[in-house]
This record gives structure tokens, C-alpha cells and sequence, in this order.
């Protein structure tokens, strides 16, 4: 028999970079840059010349003039031009600037996207430490009626106590063994789910490193609001929109100036379907076009009305947001500091609840206290383990999000 080999505990800084690397979110997200790339180039080639070609059979049911001399009834056409745009009102040039804004917002979404996985994962991880705790406290829980339950019934053998006592430190266990199952199925919902998150088999054997500590957060309201301004990827996503806005009113602007064109032309016709006999016609041509739209201003004028409004909206927008992450980080501070101060609060309440059950299993003993006494001192622990569990997961999964509140990646 070869010894079994301990499973590879998983960091969350693993956690963090498989879920980076496995999310369809994420991925999304990056082809989304790849698309917008894909329009910008497209905006670009608007700046170059256009060639086109025709080339054309006509069978007549007579004979017709062909060119400046003679009569057939086949005809072969072949035209061929090149266009080159000199000048679109700027329309042209504000059409690629708001492309290539779409490519900034691409990635800056991209970045929001980042940030939003890290806070799952985190949150995720900090809830299967706390199921683990749990756990831990339940079976522990489970012990100790355990214990008291053999105390009872030998106490119950001798005469000491009454069956009732038994019977009142069965129902305790039996509860305690209840709480267990749950306890136990609330790991395993926890796992399934982090599982997903990462894209691993849902029943995939999961063992995490135990990170659940309390470390104090230095900053100060003002100074988290203060990063969060200035690194929320949002905050950039909503500048570009603005920005496209801008774009988007010169495009309509564009409409009260002429366009102009330089455009070459050739044309040849001919008998033969491959044009290369007997060539009737031959011409080329150059020619320099500016085209002017004189009654469709008040469309014009219409359309920049309105592209001026969505500038309005988008800065609103933007005043909306800052003033949202400004209430989101304060929100997420003052959650952090609650739970911080509950886990002051459960660690004292820790040491008491021991000294509590301490003394009333000594009393116990003595036949000073009741047996209901030392249940409720088991139950009383139990529950301020959990109360104290509870504080500080609650504690790291605020400041996880206060961390991504304030626009910040892990670590």
C-alpha cells in the first residue's frame, strides 16, 4: 500500500489567477477589445482610396453605334475608378476618434470585469473558511454533549440525578447532531459554488489555505474615497463616454460642410468580350468634386440638437457615479468598522462563555447547578464561537469590498 498524498491546499492568490484565466466573463470581455480593434481599423480605412470596377456584356437585337465609329450589336463595357475623399467636414476623422475611444472603453470594461471576479473569489473563499468554522464549532458542540451525556447518565446510574436529566441531554445532542448536518452541507454548498466560480468540476475536491484573520485597515474614510476617485475603472469608462459624445456631435456637424472628392476614372469599349481587339472607345478622366447640401440644415441642425443632449447625459452620468462610488465606499467603511468591532466584542464573549461552562460543570459535579445549567452553558459557547466566526468573516469580506470599492486588485 502506497501512503495517500495530502491534496495541494489552494492559496487565494491561485484561486484569484485561475478564475482570471478559466472565466467565459472575462473572456467575453477580452474579445470585446478584439471587436472594437476590428472597428477602429474599419474607421481607419475610410482615409484611404476606394477603387471600383465594372465590367459589363450588352447583346443588342440590331446593329448600334459603338464609340465614335462603327456599328455591332455586342458590346463589352469596362470602367474602372479610384476616389479618394479630401475633405468630409470632419466627419470622417471624428468617426475613427470615436472608434478608437471604443477600443479605451473596451479595456477599461475589461478591467471592471477583472475587479469584479477578484471580489467573488474573495468573497467565495471567505465564505468556505467560515462554513469550515462552523463546522469545527459543531463538532465540537457535538463533543461536549457528548460528555455531559455520559456524565448525566452515570450521575443517572448511581441515583443522583433524575432520568429526566437523560432525557434533557439526549434532545440536546440530537439537536447538536442536526446542527452538524447542516453545518456540514453548508461546507459542501460552499465548495460547489467556488468550484463554479472557478470553472472546476462542481464535486472537484476543494481543501483552502486558512487566511481568515483579523488585520487592521489603516486608512481613513476620506482617504479610501479619495483612491477611489482617482482608480475606479468606471470613473475612466464614464470619461469616454463623454468623450464619444463629443465625437459624436462633430459627426453630426459635419453635415453643414461640404465633402470633396478627387476622383480618377477609365473606360473602354469594345466588340470582343475580353477587350482587347477592336477597340471602339477609350477615355480617362480626373476630376475634383465638391458637394454641398443646401436645404437639409435644419435636419442637420436637429441631429447636432440632439447629439448635444447625450453629451449632457453622459456628464450627468458621469456626477451620478462619482457621487454613487463616494456613498459606496462610505457604506462598505462603515460595514468593515461594525464588523470589526463585533469581533472585539465576540472574543470577550468567548472567554466568558468558557468560564461560564467551566464553572457549571464544576458545580455540576457537585450537584449545585442543574443539568439544564450545563447545556446551556455547551449551547451558549457554541453559539458565541459562531457569533465570533461570524464577525470576522464578515470583517474580511467588507474589506474585500471596500477594497474593490475603492478601484483596487488583489493583492
Amino acid at each position: 500500500h502506497y501512503p495517500l498524498r495530502r491534496q495541494r491546499q489552494m492559496c487565494i492568490r491561485d484561486s484569484i489567477k485561475i478564475a482570471l484565466e478559466r472565466s467565459l466573463k472575462l473572456h467575453s470581455a477580452t474579445e470585446g477589445i478584439v471587436g472594437s480593434e476590428f472597428r477602429q481599423k474599419a474607421a481607419k480605412t475610410d482615409f484611404l482610396p476606394k477603387w471600383t470596377g465594372e465590367y459589363g456584356y450588352t447583346r443588342y437585337n440590331s446593329l448600334t453605334s459603338i464609340g465614335d465609329s462603327g456599328k455591332s450589336r455586342d458590346l463589352s463595357n469596362f470602367n474602372t475608378s479610384i476616389k479618394q475623399p479630401l475633405y468630409s467636414g470632419g466627419s470622417i476623422t471624428s468617426n475613427y476618434r470615436l472608434e478608437k475611444l471604443g477600443v479605451d472603453l473596451s479595456k477599461t470594461n475589461t478591467e471592471v470585469v477583472k475587479r469584479d471576479i477578484v471580489l467573488e473569489v474573495r468573497e467565495g473563499y471567505f465564505n468556505i473558511l467560515r462554513a469550515e468554522k462552523f463546522l469545527s464549532v459543531s463538532q465540537q458542540a457535538v463533543k461536549q454533549f457528548e460528555a455531559q451525556l455520559e456524565v448525566t447518565k452515570a450521575f443517572f446510574e448511581v441515583g443522583i440525578v433524575a432520568k429526566n436529566d437523560v432525557l434533557q441531554a439526549e434532545v440536546r445532542l440530537a439537536n447538536a447532531r442536526q446542527g452538524l448536518v447542516k453545518a456540514e452541507n453548508d461546507l459542501a454548498v460552499a465548495k460547489s459554488y467556488f468550484n463554479t466560480l472557478l470553472r472546476r468540476e462542481i464535486n472537484a475536491p476543494l481543501d483552502v489555505v486558512d487566511i481568515l484573520e483579523y488585520k487592521p485597515f489603516v486608512l481613513l474614510t476620506e482617504e479610501c474615497i479619495e483612491e477611489a476617485l482617482q482608480k475606479r475603472p468606471e470613473i475612466k469608462t464614464a470619461e469616454l463616454n463623454i468623450d464619444q459624445a463629443k465625437e459624436s456631435v462633430k459627426i453630426a456637424r459635419s453635415g453643414f460642410f461640404p465633402t470633396i472628392n478627387l476622383t480618377g476614372a477609365y473606360n473602354r469599349l469594345s466588340e470582343e468580350p475580353g477587350l482587347m481587339g477592336d477597340i471602339r472607345s477609350e477615355r480617362w478622366s480626373v476630376q475634383a468634386l465638391a458637394t454641398f447640401t443646401l436645404w437639409d440644415w435644419r435636419k442637420i441642425a436637429y441631429k447636432v440638437g440632439e447629439s448635444k443632449v447625450k453629451v449632457t447625459q453622459a456628464e450627468d452620468s458621469k456626477v451620478q457615479l462619482l457621487e454613487g462610488i463616494t456613498l459606496e465606499v462610505k457604506q462598505d467603511y462603515l460595514n468593515m468598522v461594525q464588523s470589526e468591532k463585533n469581533i472585539g466584542v465576540a472574543e470577550k464573549a468567548i472567554e466568558q462563555a468558557e468560564e461560564n461552562l467551566r464553572m457549571n460543570e464544576e458545580r455540576y459535579k457537585y450537584q449545585v447547578a442543574t443539568a439544564t445549567d450545563v447545556l446551556d452553558a455547551v449551547t451558549l459557547l457554541a453559539q458565541a464561537r459562531m457569533n465570533y466566526y461570524t464577525a470576522l468573516s464578515d470583517f474580511n469580506i467588507a474589506k474585500a469590498r471596500l477594497e474593490r470599492a475603492m478601484g483596487r486588485m488583489y493583492p
